[in-house]
């Protein structure tokens, strides 16, 4: 039997639902069928009962639901009772934070955290900073951010001025936007590590920690590696992925979304994250300015 370690799951069930209407989103404004809303419900109070039931490993959940997931009393539940469990580290979820925040103050707020984006067009931009100055009074670890399209700079740059000093605010490229340099000096002086995000990565054959400390699971307990590799690890309800994990090489040409470029292994963000990965916050505030990324780009 190997020895208890840290273990990052990234859990995403059938949920694909949201209520935006992002244009630059395959799941806007999609609705779920019962069944499916059903089915999402059973298949993350089954995982939430496993983590309960206790594991030798130090538990890391973060929630990357295809849709919004906070607007459903589970996945609510499920981070305040995660919260809890004192062999869960960190719970966090990605959100757009159009629910309402006070269910919080039942939380463990050492353990629990969000990943908030701001979609401009898609919410009043006052009731999103009043959120997340509601967050602030909680003491709920969260960063914020936006995708980093032209349109939205104003928006941004008026976020990062009247937000909190110390909150990450984040800048995700655009699919498929080409940045001059000029442009995407711009960003960078919001979010400092916008040049790691500014195209996507080769990453074929580099070491990644995806398969060794962190997980994917879907709503039916399959394991794999990440959300972007298909090979089945075995399944986290019998146990079957652990003889499987281990250090490995990404298969894939290149890595685009942060959540997987983050964890691999030449790149700085998961030191300079160190504490605050699963909820993308950096130990300190990047510096605005040019970075220097150590592994090609692709593009």
């Amino acid at each position: 039997m190997r020895d208890a370690m840290d273990l990052t799951v990234l859990y995403r069930g059938p949920l694909s639902s949201c209520d935006y209407d992002c244009p630059y989103c395959p799941f806007a404004k999609r609705r779920d069928s019962t069944e499916r809303l059903r089915a999402d419900r059973a298949a993350l109070e089954r995982f939430t009962a496993w983590a309960a039931a206790g594991t030798e490993d130090r538990l890391s959940v973060l929630f990357t639901p295809w849709g919004e997931g906070l607007t459903r009393s589970w996945y609510r539940r499920a981070l305040v009772e995660l919260s809890r469990l004192p062999q869960v580290r960190r719970v966090a979820i990605q959100t757009n934070l159009s629910c309402r925040t006070d269910w919080l103050a039942e939380a463990d707020r050492e353990s629990v955290a969000l990943w908030c984006t701001y979609h401009p067009g898609q919410t009043p931009y006052d009731r999103f900073l009043g959120k997340c100055h509601e967050l602030h009074r909680l003491g709920v670890r969260f960063s914020v951010g936006t995708v980093g399209l032209p349109e939205h700079l104003e928006q941004a740059r008026r976020l990062r001025a009247e937000l909190p000093e110390h909150i990450y605010l984040w800048v995700n490229a655009a699919d498929g936007h080409r940045y001059t340099d000029a442009e995407a000096a711009e960003w960078t002086e919001l979010d400092g590590l916008f040049p790691y995000s500014r195209d996507p990565h080769r990453s074929a054959g580099l070491p990644c920690r995806t398969g060794a400390s962190v997980i994917s699971v879907d709503g039916e307990g399959t394991v794999r590696r990440c959300h972007f590799v298909r090979e089945e690890l075995g399944n986290l309800y019998d146990g079957s992925y652990r003889a499987a994990l281990g250090p490995r090489a990404c298969p894939r040409a290149v890595c685009a979304s942060h959540s997987g470029f983050a964890l691999v292994e030449p790149l700085p963000l998961y030191a300079v994250s160190a504490g605050g990965v699963r909820e993308r916050i950096p130990a300190r505030r990047p510096p605005a300015g040019p970075v220097s990324v150590t592994i090609g780009r692709h593009g």
